[in-house]
């Protein structure tokens, strides 16, 4: 097999390294910052993800007892797995510096802001989050984002004429 170089290896991108992407956090949050954290799997969800089998629809982030856990994240079980097969909706550890986490508390605490994933994808064969802190948005700043989008997509309808 050979070795990737260059962006390919940069990205994590091949055959064997979907993204899951969690399309709502951008229409439903103002991402203000983003930060990658590792996952704690057992080895039914990384095969799982290698076939692009979760979503990241509702899923939010929660820290309980100093920790930082992804809530809400479906990874479908595997489909050759056996009676070891990992629950699909559980509650997933994320795996950030200390200091990242107490930044990430106090901003949540004082700003109400909250913690949601933005995509899953693979690094160096590693499972990786990247997560946002976000600011929810009002239904007129949704509508605003759809007008926005549609006049985007005439104009290039019209430069392509």
């Amino acid at each position: 097999m050979a070795k990737k170089t260059g962006k390919q290896a940069e990205k994590g991108g091949g055959k064997y390294s979907p993204t899951i992407n969690n399309r709502k956090a951008r229409y439903n949050f103002h991402l203000l910052e983003k930060l990658e954290a590792g996952i704690a799997l057992v080895g039914t969800e990384v095969k799982s993800l290698r076939q692009g089998q979760a979503s990241l629809e509702e899923a939010y982030c929660r820290i309980q007892e100093g920790e930082l856990f992804l809530v809400g994240c479906t990874i479908a079980a595997y489909e050759q797995g056996n009676l070891a097969n990992h629950e699909p909706s559980r509650a997933r550890k994320l795996l950030v510096h200390r200091r990242e986490l107490t930044k990430l508390e106090t901003k949540m605490r004082q700003k109400g802001l909250t913690v949601v994933p933005v995509r899953i994808y693979f690094r160096r064969g590693m499972a990786k989050v990247e997560i946002a802190l976000a600011q929810g948005k009002a239904r007129q700043d949704k509508r605003e984002a759809i007008k926005e989008r549609e006049a985007a997509r005439e104009m290039r309808r019209a430069m392509g004429r």
